[in-house]
């Protein structure tokens, strides 16, 4: 099964990358094409997204199908009745006088006896019993035989509904695929060329600079920021750094420009289309401090900091259940799979539910991970919040401190998992600290939330690093400097570029 899932993400990937590589070849087929609109001269946008419709309607395909059952079906009470009566009541005696005039009155009392053992009411199950006993001379070994054989079609039931959640975590993750195949195709609308005034001023500019100028396309997204490819080559036996490249199209766009994650550094002689991106108001620094339970010697608590090119700042951190290797290696699937995902374009939930399907097909009893994502936007200050059964986030400014809580489930617990979610603005200045219950933990009951701001708002130091060996050294002070779990602080910094 998670064979068939990773096949299926790695198709989708290769049909969108196929097609936004004919888009790219096609627009350089001919002047005359150049001329218009991608969303016009192209239609590969439509392509997309019936590629996007299939997904999903395969998903709702799976949707469709039955859901799990909580109880055993009239033909699963047939079934345990049949072998039950292959096995007690065929070599007796009385077989043709039970399971005939008294045949309805005894296919009631064992339908009432299983459900009983479902319900788990043992004084229904005695009653029973002894009514069995006053009507059947072997009622001891049927009743035996009931119960063995409905404890083999609950089994049953229990992998029905498995199969049942490994197939609506598969529909899910179709979804997403679909989704995102959906935002590709709405991506090639916003790509066109730049206006002829614009790209004439860009070209002068360029040229006094010994860079030849081909191509420029534009991209503006909804919230405003402008993305903008240049196909250019440097004049021959010259060589320009991509940073003045970018110089020189910012005084053009009348806003500040840098090159994308991953450009090339300079300008030679052969054309290449280099991407820049109107750039960030903010910038970020973080620190982390880890202590790891007694006795153990790996933390189950994982996180990972990183920068994304649409100007997202993301901390994610995960607990693993319990702790040592067992707690870290869950922990860690759950922070590299969220990681993979936001490189590839997810929006955070996804991501985050894309991570819980993945748990639930794992199968494991036991495996789950706490889930606690925070991603700022670098160009507007703006932070979203997402947890499943994370401890509270805390956000220090000035001289107060405010608490982003959760009540929600951890990954991997159940299918529909409900995330929490919340968004703030930050500022110049602004501090998030996020935190593993092991820290929350340690501080005194039913106050760890006010007796954690009172620690945050008692810290003088200002880098992120030195802010999170302070808490945590705080924190152990109430605990008689013994760590009775995983404790990780994370904090990051904001300030205005």
């Amino acid at each position: 099964m998670q064979e068939w899932i990773i096949a299926m993400l790695v198709i989708s990937v290769l049909l969108i990358t196929r097609d936004m590589a004919k888009t790219i070849l096609a627009g350089r087929t001919s002047e005359a094409e150049e001329a218009l609109p991608l969303c016009e001269s192209h239609p590969q946008k439509e392509k997309v997204e019936r590629y996007a419709a299939s997904f999903q309607k395969l998903a709702d395909t799976f949707y469709g199908m039955p859901y799990r059952k909580d109880y055993l079906s009239g033909g699963q009470i047939e079934l345990i009745l049949k072998e039950t009566n292959e096995q007690v009541c065929s070599k007796c005696y009385q077989r043709e006088i039970c399971w005939g005039e008294r045949a309805g009155m005894l296919y009631q009392g064992t339908e009432a006896m299983v459900r009983a053992m479902e319900e788990g009411d043992e004084e229904a199950l005695r009653k029973l019993r002894g009514d069995w006993m006053s009507v059947c001379g072997r009622s001891v070994q049927y009743l035996d035989s009931v119960r063995e054989h409905f404890q083999e079609e609950k089994q049953n039931l229990v992998w029905g509904n498995r199969m049942i959640e490994s197939r609506l975590a598969v529909a899910q993750q179709l979804t997403e695929i679909s989704k995102i195949m959906q935002m590709v195709a709405e991506d090639l609308y916003d790509i066109s060329q730049a206006a002829p005034q614009f790209r004439e001023e860009l070209y002068k500019n360029l040229k006094k600079r010994h860079v030849v100028l081909k191509h420029v396309w534009v991209m503006d997204k909804v919230e405003g920021r402008r993305q903008v490819f240049l196909t250019m080559r440097a004049r021959s036996g010259q060589c320009i750094s991509m940073t003045e490249v970018a110089q020189i199209l910012s005084e053009v766009c009348g806003s500040a420009m840098t090159p994308a994650g991953g450009s090339r550094c300079i300008v030679n002689g052969d054309f290449h289309t280099v991407h820049f991106v109107e750039d960030v108001s903010y910038q970020v620094m973080y620190g982390v401090a880890k202590l790891t339970r007694e006795e153990e010697k790996v933390s189950g608590d994982n996180y990972v900091c990183r920068q994304e090119e649409e100007g997202r700042f993301v901390m994610c951190l995960s607990d693993g259940m319990g702790s040592g290797m067992e707690a870290c290696r869950e922990s860690e699937v759950v922070v590299e799979l969220l990681e993979q995902f936001l490189d590839s374009g997810f929006s955070q939930e996804t991501a985050a539910r894309m991570v819980n399907s993945a748990l639930i097909l794992k199968g494991r009893e036991g495996m789950f991970s706490t889930v606690d994502i925070c991603a700022v936007d670098l160009y507007t200050g703006i932070c979203n919040f997402l947890k499943a059964g994370a401890a509270a986030t805390f956000i220090k400014r000035d001289h107060w401190v405010e608490a982003i809580s959760s009540q929600s489930l951890a990954a991997g617990l159940v299918q529909q998992l409900d995330f929490e979610t919340s968004s703030r603005k930050l500022y110049h200045g602004d501090y998030l600290i996020m935190m593993t219950d092991g820290v929350l933990d340690a501080l005194p009951m039913e106050r760890e939330e006010e007796t954690m701001k009172e620690i945050i708002m008692d810290i003088s130091e200002e880098t992120p690093k030195e802010i999170s060996r302070g808490i945590l050294e705080r924190v152990l002070g109430y605990s008689d400097y013994r760590a009775k779990d995983d404790m990780t602080v994370l904090v990051a910094g904001m300030w205005k570029k």
